[in-house]
Order: C-alpha cells, then sequence, then structure tokens
C-alpha cells in the first residue's frame, strides 16, 4: 500500500487555491465590495469536491519524474485545474438550469437571491445569469494564470501550458456538444459518447495526466502510454457519473433526484434506455426528458431505463473500461508508486456514489 494521503493531498490544494484567492482579492480590492461579493461567490465554487483533477496531475508528473523539485510549483499547478473545472460548474449549471451544486445554490441561483433579498431594478434572474458568466469567465482566466504562474520555470511549463490550452479548448466545445443534441432532441449511442469524451472524459482525467506529464518533460510516447489509461478512465468516470445523475441519492450527490432527467441529458444511459426499452416506454421516456418532473415521474422513467437493460448494460461497460485502463497502466513505462497510486484513483473515480 502506498503512503498518499488523499486527505492531505486535498487540504494541501485548497490551502493553495485560498492562497491565490488572497491574492486576486488584495488585486480587485480597489474595485470596492461588488469585487468581494465576486471573490467570495469564487471561494465557494472551488471549495469542495474530490480533487480528481488534482490527483490526476500530481500523478501524471510523479510517474515521470518520481522525485518532485518543488512540491509548491506542482500543487499550483494541479490546483489549476481545480480552477478550470470551477468555471465550467459556473458556466454548466447556468446552462442547464440547475438550482444547486454540492448541496448550495448554484452560482446564478445565489446572485439572483441576493439581488432579490435587496430589492434591486431589473430582472434578478438575468441578473444571476450575468454574474454567473462574468464569474465563469474570470475563474477560466485564473486557471490558465495559476498554472503559467506555478512556480516551474518557463521552459517547463510551456508544455503543459500547450496541453492545458487543448483540454480548455476540448472542454468548451464539448459543452456546445452537448447544449446541441439536447436542443435537437435526439442522440444514439454514438453521439451521446462522444459528446462524453470531450465534454468530460478528456478534461477529467486524460488531460491532467498529460499535464502533469507534460511539466515533467514526458515524451510523446509517454503521454500516448498516459493516454491508453486516461481515456477509458475518463470515460468510465463519466458513465458513473450519468448513473448518478438518474439513480443517485440526492443526499449523497447534492443535487435533486433524478436531475439528468429533469434537465434533459441526452447522455449514453439515455440513448441505451430508448434504444432497448419497449415503443410506450420509450416514448414516455423522450417525451419527459427536460420537462418539469415529481417524484413519481422520476421513479417511473428510473424504471423504464432500469427495465430497458440499460443501467446494467453501463454498469458492465464501466468494468470493462476500467479494467481496461488499468491494464494499459500495467504496461506503461511509468515510476511503479505512481502507478499503484493510479490504480487507487482509478477504483476511487469509477467505484463512487458522489
Amino acid at each position: 500500500m502506498t503512503t498518499w494521503d488523499p486527505t492531505a493531498f486535498r487540504d494541501q490544494v485548497q490551502g493553495v487555491l485560498d492562497a491565490f484567492l488572497d491574492d486576486r482579492e488584495a488585486e480587485l480590492a480597489p474595485l470596492g465590495p461588488d469585487a468581494g461579493r465576486l471573490i467570495a461567490e469564487a471561494r465557494t465554487a472551488v471549495r469542495g469536491g474530490k480533487r480528481f483533477r488534482a490527483a490526476f496531475c500530481h500523478w501524471g508528473h510523479r510517474a515521470i519524474r518520481p522525485d518532485v523539485p518543488d512540491e509548491l510549483a506542482l500543487a499550483r499547478a494541479c490546483a489549476s485545474l481545480e480552477v478550470l473545472h470551477a468555471s465550467a460548474l459556473v458556466h454548466d449549471d447556468y446552462m442547464d438550469a440547475s438550482d444547486t451544486r454540492r448541496g448550495r445554490p448554484a452560482t446564478h441561483r445565489a446572485f439572483e437571491a441576493e439581488h432579490r433579498a435587496a430589492g434591486w431594478r431589473g430582472d434578478p434572474g438575468q441578473y444571476g445569469a450575468a454574474a454567473a458568466i462574468l464569474l465563469g469567465d474570470l475563474l477560466l482566466g485564473w486557471a490558465e494564470d495559476m498554472l503559467r504562474r506555478s512556480g516551474f520555470p518557463a521552459d517547463e511549463v510551456a508544455p503543459g501550458l500547450a496541453l492545458f490550452e487543448q483540454c480548455r479548448n476540448e472542454v468548451i466545445a464539448g459543452q456546445f456538444l452537448d447544449v446541441s443534441v439536447q436542443a435537437r432532441g435526439r442522440a444514439d449511442v454514438d453521439t451521446a459518447m462522444t459528446v462524453l469524451r470531450y465534454k468530460s472524459a478528456k478534461y477529467s482525467i486524460e488531460r491532467p495526466l498529460h499535464i502533469g506529464a507534460g511539466l515533467a518533460g514526458a515524451t510523446t510516447q509517454q503521454i500516448e502510454q498516459l493516454t491508453r489509461f486516461g481515456l477509458p478512465l475518463g470515460e468510465a468516470f463519466q458513465l458513473r457519473d450519468d448513473l448518478l445523475g438518474v439513480f443517485g441519492d440526492p443526499a449523497e450527490t447534492g443535487k435533486p433526484a433524478g436531475d439528468d432527467l429533469v434537465e434533459g441529458k441526452r447522455t449514453v444511459l439515455v440513448a441505451l434506455a430508448l434504444d432497448a426499452a419497449p415503443q410506450a416506454a420509450a416514448q414516455r421516456l423522450d417525451a419527459a426528458l427536460g420537462t418539469p418532473l415529481s417524484s413519481a415521474d422520476v421513479d417511473e422513467l428510473r424504471g423504464i431505463i432500469d427495465g430497458s437493460g440499460a443501467r446494467a448494460q453501463v454498469e458492465a461497460v464501466i468494468t470493462q473500461l476500467a479494467d481496461h485502463a488499468v491494464e494499459a497502466l500495467r504496461a506503461a513505462d511509468v515510476d511503479d508508486r505512481a502507478r499503484e497510486v493510479l490504480t487507487e484513483l482509478a477504483a476511487a473515480a469509477t467505484q463512487r456514489s458522489v
């Protein structure tokens, strides 16, 4: 067993994020109390979570360079991915009209409530939307700033920045694929899998591994080896998220029951159910997606998905992808301790209830 402590790592990442936002708060202080409100919501946005992206970045680096010369610089680089993630969540919650995130009001809802409580002019919902767009944009810029200024020498940070840019571009384009699929109201399994890969799978695991390894001076061959581990694992990770979005316990996930159904997500899980369910049941599921749903409605749609065999099929695919990823990691030319921790992270990412 390793001596790596995930809790201590998450605490280190949070400490780095807090210090970064302390500096941003000092920079924006001349703008007055409204800037302070923006910073306060930024602190909320980067608080909590599993820190998988930071962890895969850290161990992607140590897979190539086991002895880290500057732990603080690496911690800042890893934390930059959590800022990128926070940006994506702020925007995603607004685009999906989500009310909550991790058991708290989503950013646009929090600002909307402030507007309403203060009795200001205009539409509270529009104010909340504007604030969320601006905060998400700010976090996106800060993520790159944090990586660039992490403390790595310029020649070492450059490859990491190039990979970060790919990650950023993929996740934004993947978000657009997602909203376009929802707008069209249809998606076959292949289309749903493409959305999954670019909106989440690559940026959740594969690209964080690449960025960490790039900062360590990884070769093209080593990057390719990490892809053979990280991409299938990222797909399994997101498939688990899709299952939780329908069948997860709200007390665990911090989101309402069946939230993905209410939001009309055309996931691989839903595409498989629509293919396999009897015609009347498939039509009921298709028509209900993206509409207001009662608890009874959610239970009914869950039953359709479960009865179609889609839930069991996705569980089987998660297992297959995770096994394939771990097999690829065994064959990779990486540090043995990093291999051990990455194997543990693979299990944590795919066998979870939140």
